[in-house]
């Protein structure tokens, strides 16, 4: 017998009882997590044993060969990038990381098999699991991560101390900043598109922009950014600013900037953001331009702030508009993704108690909470490797203005945000026609109009699928195009830079794969795409306006503005 099978035949003796023992604590944890109570967690585990013996087989046989690769001393090499770097290949920190894999995809794979025949149940607790494997990476403690070890000694320490440093100014502010706080600054590196401020209330500012082009279209395009986060994601650098590239397209562009919402405006409901956000910005676009067909544009929940506002005008029997465009919107929450796992009656039901004013009490949803919850949908990309990068090798992120807009973020207020969570994640009755908006019924199909409807095929905060059914609920002609990349990076890719792909396909289908299937894929941006379909809309080119503003509403400061500052 050689030394391998021996070590092999030795090691499957001593591991007879991994399956049992995972499930054992597996079934500890679901009956102790409050998001498992009133299921019948006994009936999950009750696993046919030659499904668990089949496992625990191909385990100990994957086991055996790993230890015998590090008693032997031979290197590994590994495709996970936390485990890239040649320090990795070393027998004791490359073993350490490959039974952290193999352990890792046993357990999902256990998780698998478990007879859980509701589907957010088992969203959960494989969240849960996932959480708690990207925590357990050998490569998240300094003692078991040699990359760390090695900066620490050629910095004779002081990667540790400047680590500390990191951790406690992100300590401070709540959370874990993906690009320094001082790597940009808003109306000096980002968002320096030449513009005014036109108007302004207590939730917005109305940027209208100078023209970069010697003549411009007749139709403005009003553009709502997501109240979340603030607008200036539409107007980063000037190389991959979309409004700059809307402005040299010969688009007269006006932008809502919303407020950082405090204490003062902390009981603003839905209906304000709707009738004195929304509504106030477009009719005071119509105004200072004199043109009341405009091309409207709308980016996440900031379209869905946008189309619900179309459709009370539609109620009001106003309904000059051009053509509406919707950046990886929801309107129909039919599938949520992941943030899905955390909406349920009990959760909604407290956000109202204590900051929705239905308690009595008002507050505000944090920003930093909203922030830190979507870097822990994807931990090993948006969370435990700045963990590793910062803290324990205490190197200052890449500075990247998309990094750094999205660690700007804002606070929502109670009443609009508890009322937007339950009728969209919980109860997706925003679609109804039923729902009373600001005193009419909200009926997303008056919305009678062009629409140019764009999904991200990696998007994990709006799955594709659901951006495509808004597809059947407005009632206009509709053009769907879907990008690569996520739910931002997809939205904000420049044509100069040739990056990435998009799919085409003229026809819109009842179901989004038969559509998909149908599709052609086109390279580089479907900026390109985009901007052909807008100028079908935009009426015709006219010299451009040579001051802004008008005798009504006059400019009150230079954008970016003060809101987007707060």
């Amino acid at each position: 017998m050689d030394n391998s099978h021996a070590f092999t035949t030795y090691w499957s003796g001593q591991v007879p009882f991994v399956a049992s023992f995972a499930l054992q604590q597996l079934r500890l944890w679901v009956s102790t997590n409050q998001w498992f109570s009133g299921h019948d967690h006994d009936a999950w585990f009750e696993i046919p044993s030659e499904t668990l013996n089949s496992l625990q087989a191909d385990y100990q046989q994957q086991w055996g060969q790993l230890g015998h690769q590090m008693l032997t001393r031979q290197p590994f090499s590994f495709d996970d990038r936390r485990f890239a770097s040649g320090n990795w290949s070393e027998p004791m920190f490359g073993s350490l990381a490959a039974f952290y894999l193999l352990n890792s995809s046993f357990l999902l794979q256990l998780l698998d098999t478990l007879r859980i025949e509701q589907e957010k149940p088992r969203q959960r607790l494989r969240f849960l699991v996932e959480q708690a494997i990207a925590a357990s990476a050998p490569s998240n403690f300094l003692a078991s991560n040699p990359d760390a070890l090695q900066r620490m000694v050629e910095t004779q320490g002081a990667s540790l101390f400047t680590g500390l440093m990191h951790l406690a100014s992100d300590l401070q502010e709540g959370k874990m900043r993906q690009c320094d706080s001082g790597a940009f600054t808003v109306g000096v590196d980002l968002a320096i598109s030449p513009g005014e401020v036109v108007f302004e209330n207590e939730l917005f500012q109305l940027i209208q922009y100078y023209p970069q082009s010697e003549s411009q279209y007749q139709r403005p395009l009003f553009i709502v950014p997501p109240a979340i986060n603030k607008y200036y994601v539409l107007d980063l650098r000037p190389d991959n600013s979309m409004v700059r590239h809307l402005l040299e397209q010969g688009h007269p562009v006006f932008l809502m900037s919303w407020r950082n919402f405090d204490e003062e405006l902390a009981d603003t409901s839905w209906d304000d953001l709707i009738e004195h956000g929304v509504i106030q910005a477009l009719q005071v676009t119509r105004a200072i331009s004199g043109e009341p067909r405009l091309n409207c544009v709308g980016f996440c929940i900031g379209g869905t702030l946008l189309s619900s506002a179309l459709a009370v005008l539609a109620a009001r029997d106003d309904r000059e508009i051009a053509g509406v465009s919707l950046l990886t919107t929801f309107l129909d929450y039919l599938d949520t993704g992941p943030i899905s796992i955390f909406v349920d009656e009990e959760l909604v039901a407290y956000r109202e108690r204590t900051i929705g004013g239905q308690g009595g009490a008002v507050g505000l949803f944090r920003g930093e909470d909203m922030g830190n919850t979507f870097s822990l949908l994807r931990p090993n990309d948006l969370w435990w490797n700045y963990n590793v990068d910062k803290y324990l090798k205490g190197q200052k992120p890449i500075p990247l203005d998309l990094l750094y807009w999205n660690n700007d973020s804002t606070h929502l207020p109670g009443p609009m945000y508890c009322w937007y969570l339950r009728h969209t994640y919980l109860q997706n009755d925003l679609k109804s026609g039923e729902l009373e908006c600001c005193g009419v019924k909200l009926d997303l199909s008056a919305i009678d109009a062009p629409a140019y409807i764009l999904a991200t095929h990696d998007d994990h905060i709006v799955p594709w699928r659901s951006a495509y059914a808004s597809t059947a609920l407005l009632s206009g002609t509709k053009r769907f195009v879907l990008g690569a990349s996520g739910h931002i990076a997809g939205v904000i890719n420049p044509p100069a830079k040739q990056k990435r792909h998009y799919w085409t396909n003229n026809l819109i289908t009842k179901n989004p794969d038969s559509w998909f299937k149908g599709a052609k894929q086109q390279p580089g941006s479907w900026w390109n795409d985009w901007f052909a379909w807008l100028a079908k809309h935009a009426g015709e080119r006219q010299p451009a306006v040579a001051r802004l503003g008008s005798e009504q509403y006059p400019p009150l400061e230079p954008a970016p503005g003060r809101y987007v500052k707060q």
